[in-house]
């Protein structure tokens, strides 16, 4: 567990210390289409593999099954999925219906196979409980973000060819280590169970939904932005979600020490340990948060190069949308636990439609900063709902006016920043954030005392 949280804390913190490397050599137009490609990439690859990673994980976990022939199944539908896309492409640059992934259509295609057969493989060892090799996996492909994005972009300046090599060999080298540290060749089998085959694709293809949802949630706001604004403001609101890439290394750190499926073995105290996780993860997310919103414009002055620098403006209701993201993802833990998936998907469906409806009249009245207000509405109206379930399912019980207190205080400051006040903007952000910290101040004592006790033994 600790290798595994070292790993998703260095890979988020060298994503985050790189951009100011990204900002200085890319221009806001090859950020923003580099981040288009991307975000496509990660849409189309549940699609036309029909999520078959997450079936490898859950298949290869069954002991009744044989892991050669999960594998097997796995690449053959990740195979599919490559030609599929390929032909997509082939199509796409016939009709030209979208001319910019028509620029770098090798590339789009090599980002694509990589992404998808590293995340196969991934999971496939996860599944082998090979935790240990997923973890240094990572690891390497961190290291080599950092050391290839130095080099083919500052020492041979390929500029956004380099970008994209520098992403597609972090994924080769996933590929390459665990091909040879679990000796993939050991699995190789050609001829595999056609019911299983079956079976495995009838378990994830129903995730493509969630999966969609989630992906709208997350990127559907670039597309509107580029359309109703341009590649170049795509780049900038884009490199704005790394000041809140920071709030996310805490939640990935609480999610690896906190696992709330416990609730399924604590029987009539499942209520008291979902109330006290929840309090403890609001607590921190929220602090945390208002002291970003603080920070944000010397952080953006540091991080954010030439044309980039405007990305402060989105970043405060970006750390916003975080927030309530966050609690949602945990309260979807909960219904996770006690099997109600059918909650999970319509509330996820439900933000994702909210979202588009409101990016698209808020971005073409507001421009960019209106996609980042609609994915903060769109997350809270989910968490919203998720809350109001969970108290009648586990009895949770939280302080609704302190939290709510303590989101419309996170506003205030968001909105303090664009008031140009100087010295007094930042006397009203340091007050909003001492008066969270008391509103807060018996949890994190709490929290204190937790850490200090776990590094003590």
């Amino acid at each position: 567990m600790g290798l595994m949280t070292l790993n998703n804390f260095s890979s988020k913190i060298l994503s985050f210390l790189l951009v100011p490397l990204y900002t200085s050599v890319l221009t806001t137009g090859e950020y923003g289409t580099y981040d288009l490609y991307t975000t496509t990439a990660f849409l189309l690859i549940p699609v036309l593999s029909t999520c078959i990673s997450d079936g490898v994980l859950r298949y290869t976990l069954d002991s009744e099954n044989n892991p050669s022939d999960v594998l097997a199944i796995g690449i053959r539908v990740s195979l599919r999925a490559c030609f599929l896309a390929f032909i997509l492409v082939i199509v796409n640059s016939a009709v030209k219906l979208l001319p910019v992934f028509n620029e770098y259509p090798l590339m789009f295609l090599l980002y694509f196979v990589t992404c998808l057969m590293s995340d196969v493989l991934t999971q496939f060892a996860r599944g082998l409980e090979r935790i240990f090799d997923v973890a240094i996996a990572g690891i390497l492909s961190s290291l080599a973000t950092v050391s290839l994005n130095i080099l083919l972009l500052v020492v041979f300046d390929f500029g956004i060819r380099g970008y994209f090599i520098a992403g597609c060999s972090a994924f080769a080298i996933t590929i390459i280590y665990l091909t040879f540290r679990l000796r993939l060749w050991r699995y190789i089998n050609v001829r595999v169970s056609s019911a299983l085959s079956i079976e495995i694709q009838k378990y994830s293809a129903p995730l493509i939904l969630n999966q969609i949802s989630w992906w709208i949630n997350n990127a559907s706001d670039r597309y509107i932005v580029t359309f109703f604004c341009g590649a170049a403001v795509n780049g900038v609101y884009s490199v704005a979600y790394k000041i809140p890439s920071l709030l996310s290394v805490f939640q990935t750190i609480f999610n690896q020490a906190w696992t709330i499926s416990a609730v399924k073995e604590l029987g009539d105290e499942g209520g008291d340990f979902v109330t006290s996780i929840y309090r403890l993860y609001n607590c921190g997310m929220v602090v945390l948060c208002s002291m970003l919103i603080m920070f944000d414009k010397p952080i953006a002055s540091i991080l954010f190069a030439k044309d980039f620098y405007d990305a402060w403006e989105y970043a405060p209701f970006l750390l916003l949308s975080v927030v309530f993201g966050s609690l949602s993802t945990l309260l979807g833990g909960l219904f996770t636990a006690l099997k109600d998936s059918k909650l999970i998907a319509k509330t996820t469906a439900l933000g994702a439609a909210l979202n588009i409806v409101f990016s698209l009249g808020l971005v073409y009245l507001f421009g960019a900063i209106g996609a980042a207000i609609s994915t903060t509405i769109s997350y809270a109206v989910v968490w919203l709902i998720r809350l109001r379930e969970a108290k009648k399912a586990v009895r949770i019980q939280v302080s609704l006016a302190r939290d709510v207190f303590s989101y419309v205080a996170l506003l205030v400051q968001s909105i303090v920043l664009f008031s140009g006040w100087d010295q007094g903007e930042l006397i009203i952000e340091l007050v909003i954030v001492l008066i969270l910290f008391c509103a807060y101040l018996n949890d994190i004592k709490w929290v204190w005392c937790a850490l200090k006790a776990k590094l003590q033994h």
